[in-house]
C-alpha cells in the first residue's frame, strides 16, 4: 500500500463514518461536525487521486468537498 492508498483509505473512513452517524442519526448533516467530516474526508480522497489519477473520481470528490464547505461557511455567517 501506497502512502496516497492510506490517504485515500483515510478519506474514505472518514466520509462512511459521517454517513453511518448520519443515518443512525446521531449527526446531523447540516451540522459542522458532518460537514467537516465529509470535507476533509473528500479532500484526502481528492488528495490521494493526484498520485493515480481518476478525473470522475476527482470531480466527484471535488464537488462532495466544495458543497461541505459551502455548508460550513453558511453556518460560520448565520453565527456572526
Amino acid at each position: 500500500m501506497t502512502g496516497s492508498d492510506a490517504i485515500g483509505l483515510v478519506g474514505t473512513a472518514l466520509i462512511l463514518g459521517t454517513y453511518a452517524l448520519t443515518v443512525a442519526g446521531r449527526a446531523d448533516p447540516k451540522r459542522a461536525p458532518a460537514l467537516a467530516g465529509n470535507a476533509a474526508g473528500a479532500s484526502l480522497i481528492l488528495a490521494s487521486l493526484w498520485h493515480d489519477w481518476n478525473l470522475s473520481a476527482a470531480i466527484v470528490e471535488g464537488a462532495w468537498a466544495v458543497i461541505a464547505l459551502l455548508g460550513l461557511l453558511r453556518l460560520a455567517i448565520r453565527r456572526r
